[in-house]
């Protein structure tokens, strides 16, 4: 047996890493010294897969899941590797390394912490994530490699399509809750997924990389397929076998208390719409800023009669608030396409429509014509006894020139913000 620090495993494990994977792997260890790698007296060599678990006081199954993955990985006849990371309390560490494991002993600081802890010491080209309570069926593991093989960079495992053993899945999470969260990233993202919160699942360690996980909890489970999705990776969805605890074995979630779940969900779902911003914002702002302009161009010049509706004043001004609200959209929901653009296409796509000189000259005639236009209002008003003349054409006007005033200063400043994220977002190539 073999013990070693982080710094040790990373500089052994990224020798054939570019220069970006090193300065990642280096700004990890830097971070993360209280990690130390546990390799077994017959370590893998050259591995292609790589079977990454974490665990927190499983010795009760660990013996035999390790077992299932050297079955597993017999069956693909694919060189693998088994990574435990563990912060137990337990035997599960010692048990693990006995079996021929890899431990990663960590502090317990979360689900998705304990990936990302492991990210540096992985060394296969195909990852392969899940749980090593024996809940999954680690012993099949063709249909992953096989999609890895034909071109896959993720590949997500569902039950749904499977196999759920009765008894192995609450009627909550199965009817309910995963189902419907499920449905909604699918409505958000125009993804189809079948079952997002399935922990069995594999992608290339190069989109593991590239993806910078940052969840600490269960929600990286959320933020893995919502960032698949940003990154338009190849993905695709393979039937696994999901099966009950073992006897005297409570999930994570049974451990914590009754409102573990409902937790979990909330987080998830948080990030669903962290992740999924846009879909609140780009094609909701088109709709409403093209609802808010026909209320407000047509009754520029007065008020317009439609059968028995008058369109007055107050109708154009409720256009006006309805066009700034969708100009608003309109303007984050571009912001967070450049914000979650891995592939760069939509980045360049919104600088080319958005110009930096011709822009700001745009946004500044926009703010001229509004000045003059609301100034004559203004005027008016003053002129009058700072009283308005029912049904005067100016008054119309001025509330139009309130619309350009306003739509130039946001576009002037949407321009300098958009034009920002060339300085403040640098992605790794």
């Amino acid at each position: 047996m073999a013990v070693g620090s982080m710094a040790e495993g990373t500089a052994a494990d990224s020798s054939g890493a570019g220069p970006a994977d090193r300065a990642g792997l280096a700004a990890r260890a830097a971070e993360q010294q209280d990690t130390v790698l546990l390799t077994p007296e017959h370590d893998a060599e050259a591995p292609v897969l790589s079977i990454v678990v974490p665990a927190l006081n499983e010795q009760l199954t660990i013996e035999d899941f390790i077992d299932w993955c050297h079955e597993g990985l017999r069956g693909v006849n694919v060189p693998g590797e088994i990574l435990i990371v563990d912060s137990s309390t337990d035997r599960t560490a010692e048990l693990a390394l006995a079996r021929g494991a890899r431990v990663l002993r960590t502090p317990k600081r979360g689900l998705g912490r304990a990936y990302q802890d492991a990210l540096p010491f992985i060394r296969g080209k195909y990852v392969l994530m899940g749980d090593c309570d024996c809940t999954y069926d680690f012993r099949e593991l063709a249909p992953f490699v096989e999609k890895f093989e034909a071109g896959a960079e993720f590949v997500m495992g569902s039950r749904f399509r499977g196999y759920i053993e009765p008894g192995s899945m609450p009627p909550l999470h199965r009817y309910l809750g995963t189902p419907v969260t499920t449905w909604i990233l699918n409505v958000i993202f125009s993804s189809r997924f079948s079952d997002i919160h399935c922990g069995m699942r594999g992608l290339t360690r190069d989109a593991f990389m590239r993806m910078q996980l940052r969840s600490q909890s269960w929600e990286y489970a959320s933020e893995m397929v919502l960032k698949s999705v940003h990154m338009q990776l190849r993905t695709e969805e393979v039937p696994i076998r999901f099966l009950k605890d073992r006897e005297g074995r409570l999930s994570h979630h049974k451990r914590s208390g009754w409102f573990s779940p409902w937790f979990a969900a909330w987080i998830n779902l948080r990030a669903m719409f962290v992740y999924g911003a846009n879909f609140f914002l780009f094609k909701p702002g088109l709709l409403l800023l093209a609802l808010g302009l026909l209320l407000t161009l047509p009754l520029t010049l007065g008020d317009v009669t439609v059968g028995p509706i008058t369109f007055s004043l107050l109708w154009m001004t409720f256009g006006v608030s309805l066009a700034i609200l969708g100009l608003q959209s309109i303007y984050m929901g571009v912001l967070t396409q450049v914000f979650f653009d891995y592939s760069g296409v939509a980045t360049e796509r919104w600088f080319r429509r958005f110009p930096y000189t011709r822009t700001v000259v745009v946004a500044w005639l926009l703010m001229l014509l509004g000045a003059i236009a609301s100034g004559w209002l203004a005027l008016t008003y003053v002129s009058q006894g700072l009283r308005l003349r029912d049904g005067a054409a100016v008054n119309h006007v001025g509330v139009l020139g309130l619309l350009l005033l306003i739509t130039g200063f946001m576009t002037f400043t949407f321009t300098l913000v958009l034009h920002s994220t060339r300085v403040a977002i640098r992605r790794q190539e």
